[in-house]
């Protein structure tokens, strides 16, 4: 794991992003790998927000994982700052080898820094393996969540 680089992502990333979110059947269904058009949109709105932090995990040039991590103000918890992990995606062939872990790892040590209290994040309910990592590493499933399509 000591090859592998954390850091901020470029646009030039964005293919590889890209098409980790769409290696799955969830991410295939809704994902457009061959338009980057709206995701170059998406990429700047993020670039440009100080709360927002888009990774990569890079090995000898090649970007093999990423997340988004959002760190969020807020007045619950006598005013306490939150982050949400969103977007964690291993590529294929590096799936197991503990780069999940680290990636997460670097994310809790990076709320830590911003202040927050609270890291929360969201799974699919049908990414059971995926919820078993996250307990793995501490979580809880706490919460139910909702969502509204817009």
């Amino acid at each position: 794991m000591s090859d592998i680089e954390i850091r901020r992502a470029t646009e030039a990333d964005l293919p590889a992003i890209i098409a980790m979110l769409a290696d799955d059947p969830l991410g295939a269904a809704r994902e457009s790998p061959d338009d980057l058009t709206p995701y170059r949109a998406a990429y700047e709105a993020i670039a440009a927000d100080p709360q927002q932090h888009l990774v990569v995990a890079v090995r000898a040039g090649r970007t093999i994982g990423t997340l988004q991590l959002t760190v969020i103000p807020g007045l619950s918890r006598r005013g306490a700052a939150r982050s949400i992990i969103e977007g964690v995606r291993i590529h294929a062939d590096e799936r197991g080898g503990g780069l999940g872990t680290r990636l997460i790892d670097w994310a809790i040590e990076e709320s830590r820094a911003r202040g927050c209290s609270l890291v929360q994040l969201t799974s699919d309910a049908t990414r059971i393996d995926a919820h078993r990592f996250y307990e793995r590493l501490g979580f809880e499933a706490s919460h139910l969540g909702f969502k509204l399509m817009l």
